[in-house]
């Protein structure tokens, strides 16, 4: 079971890491084009971009793929081929048509969006009216990338995950090619990050083609307003509430985009770079994880096969904890020589280094829950159970609510993030509580022993980055080369570190790769 599982994550996890590295490459782009604290066009891109991104999260890789991946799963288990394809062409038809009217009325009232969203640039007419002008060409890619998302849910049920991961590359090379090429060419150069939005979900959705012909799959999408899909409704019923449970980190964020709008101009920007800082390990593991293992525990779950489901999930958390607690302990002590080396060039200043180090720092604490977070819905959507965690999204989100009015007064925008983190932590903790009270899941043997030795290898991490890392102004003073340079060794010295040290209390990766049915054998 598992070696299959980890070899399709190790795939999916490195397209993901490509993608990162390429959006690493973009954001030192527009860290040298655009900046942070200075001027307004930091700001208006970023809330541009984060509308968009917020409803594709939610329309694409949150709720939908959420909802349709277990009912696509089912046909593809319990339904002959054709109407299986049939399930799919009356899913493309309704989902476009849906798409479509939103996205027309995304670009009709973008201004109402923008004043809604971040009334704080109210104040400042020319970021608003910027954040407006590129909101309108950004809006149109939550219709493509949401057709990219359910043709990924198709090849990813198919066990074909490296297509549907690479796709986000496509985005960061489109936008890599705007800020190179046309940003140069425009009077207002940020515009072209706009545009680069626009082209790469074009490109993203024609790059699924191929690869649908591949296995059969290519939706001919098919509209009949008079005709009811069973699959197709069932599909919708189960996304509503999922629109809460699976999107509540993006709709946290986006609160507090809101409230950052009305903090010292840099504020968005700050909380946006270390946020892409933090998503890099969450996403090169946190999310290729749960797009393997939600087709998965869909498919145990329709065979009704209940102790390889809970197996499965065990397998999954323990992972979570073995990579995202030195991940987060790391990124922690790291955060200043992160974002010196990658960022401190162009218009991106020494202040704009410091604060975006301390929110990186806030964000870093949640790392772990985020990533929990990750694997333990799934533990739900595959049970096509969407109104759970749909509940526990809706009060964790009021929880960062709270936080987040109680802490950025006396913190700015560190206590945004720190809200954030803290509200993932009580979504995960509710998630498992629930999935053990519904006997859902029950943890194999060995979590007590297995959790001291993660944690006491990262303490031992931990002690040797601290002391070899050096403070921030350090690394301010030092030539670029310099500073890569010394990043290069301190990952690579913290990694050995920590894999030489679990490895020495007795953690064996090799019993996290489980045969079918069987629990990790780890001693309490």
């Amino acid at each position: 079971m598992s070696r299959k599982l980890l070899k399709s994550t190790a795939v999916t996890g490195g397209m993901t890491l490509l993608s990162r590295i390429t959006g690493l490459v973009r954001d030192i782009l527009f860290a040298g084009l655009i900046g942070a604290g200075t001027g307004v066009a930091a700001d208006a891109f970023y809330v541009a971009f984060r509308i968009p991104n917020f409803l594709r999260r939610i329309f694409g890789e949150g709720a939908f793929s959420q909802s349709f991946v277990p009912v696509f799963a089912e046909y593809k288990a319990k339904y002959t081929a054709e109407e299986t394809r049939a399930f799919v062409d009356h899913m493309a038809g309704v989902l476009g048509m849906i798409l479509f009217v939103i996205t027309l009325a995304g670009v009709v009232v973008a201004p109402l969006l923008v004043m809604a969203l971040a009334p704080g640039f109210l104040d400042e007419p020319d970021k608003y009216g910027l954040t407006v002008q590129m909101l309108r060409i950004t809006f149109p890619y939550i219709f493509f990338i949401s057709l990219v998302a359910m043709a990924a849910g198709i090849l990813n049920t198919y066990g074909r995950f490296g297509a549907a991961a690479f796709t986000p590359v496509l985005l960061n090379l489109s936008l890599i090619g705007a800020a190179v090429w046309l940003a140069p060419r425009l009077d207002e150069p940020v515009l072209a990050l706009a545009w680069g939005v626009f082209i790469a979900g074009v490109v993203q959705l024609l790059f699924q083609i191929p690869f649908l012909r591949g296995i059969k799959m290519l939706p001919r999408p098919r509209l009949r307003l008079r005709e009811r899909h069973q699959g197709v409704s069932r599909v919708f019923k189960l996304m509503l509430p999922a629109i809460f449970g699976v999107s509540v980190a993006q709709i946290n964020m986006l609160v507090n985009t809101l409230l950052a709008s009305f903090l010292v101009t840099g504020s968005v920007s700050w909380l946006y770079y270390s946020d892409r800082l933090m998503e890099f390990p969450l996403g090169v593991f946190g999310i290729a994880l749960a797009t393997v293992i939600l087709p998965s525990l869909a498919r145990r779950h329709a065979r009704k096969s209940h102790e390889d489901f809970s197996h499965l999930l065990d397998w999954g958390l323990r992972w979570v904890f073995l990579i995202a607690v030195p991940a987060s302990v790391a990124l922690v002590i790291l955060s200043g020589p992160l974002l010196t080396t990658f960022f401190y060039f162009g218009k991106f200043t020494a202040h704009d280094v410091r604060m975006s180090s301390d929110a990186l720092m806030a964000f870093s604490f949640g790392l772990l829950g985020f990533i929990l977070i990750k694997v333990l819905a799934p533990g739900f959507y595959a049970r096509q159970d969407t109104k759970t965690p749909m509940r526990i999204g809706a009060m964790s989100m009021g929880v960062n609510i709270v936080l987040s009015l109680l802490l950025v007064m006396p913190l700015k925008h560190v206590g945004l993030a720190l809200a954030i983190s803290l509200a993932a932590f009580v979504n995960a903790g509710v998630l498992y509580f629930m999935l053990r009270r519904l006997n859902v899941y029950r943890p194999a043997p060995g979590w007590t022993s297995f959790l001291t030795r993660v944690i006491l290898a990262s303490v031992v991490m931990g002690i040797v980055l601290v002391w070899g890392v050096g403070d921030i102004d350090s690394w301010l003073q030092a030539p670029a080369l310099e500073r890569a340079t010394r990043l290069s060794i301190w990952v690579i010295a913290g990694a050995a570190v920590y894999l030489l040290t679990v490895t020495a209390f007795g953690v064996r990766l090799a019993q996290l790769l489980l045969r079918k049915g069987e629990g990790a054998k780890f001693d309490d």
